[in-house]
């Protein structure tokens, strides 16, 4: 049974570079059958993608936010890891990490359990 596992800062400073990894036991990244996610959960929009980075290395970005994320993996350590740089508090929010089928709520089959994110001088 794959589980997902969100670890990084509850607190950041506005322009500052947001750093969360997920970290993935039961089940290998580099599987060639599923997207590994982040999506986040905000009071303005809801639930939201953010990005992917899938098994094969194939990696893809939220358009509004394209310039300013990315996401890596380490393969060794079964886990990815999401950046997002200069920060503002609409970026505030609870980021999970999720694997599935693609990019959409319906086809999600494993979520962590989530991570309060603030972005707040």
């Amino acid at each position: 049974q794959v589980q997902l596992r969100e670890s990084g800062p509850g607190l950041v400073k506005p322009s500052q570079t947001l750093s969360l990894t997920c970290t993935v036991s039961g089940g290998s990244i580099t599987a060639n059958v599923y997207y590994w996610n982040w999506i986040r959960q905000t009071p303005g929009k809801g639930l939201e993608w953010v990005a992917y980075i899938h098994s094969s290395g194939r990696i893809d970005y939220r358009p509004s936010r394209k310039s300013r994320t990315s996401i890596s993996r380490d393969t060794s350590k079964n886990q990815y890891t999401l950046q997002l740089t200069s920060v503002t508090p609409e970026d505030t929010g609870v980021y999970y990490c999720v694997r599935g089928g693609g990019t959409s709520l319906q086809g999600f089959n494993s979520w962590g359990q989530g991570t309060q994110v603030t972005v707040s001088s």
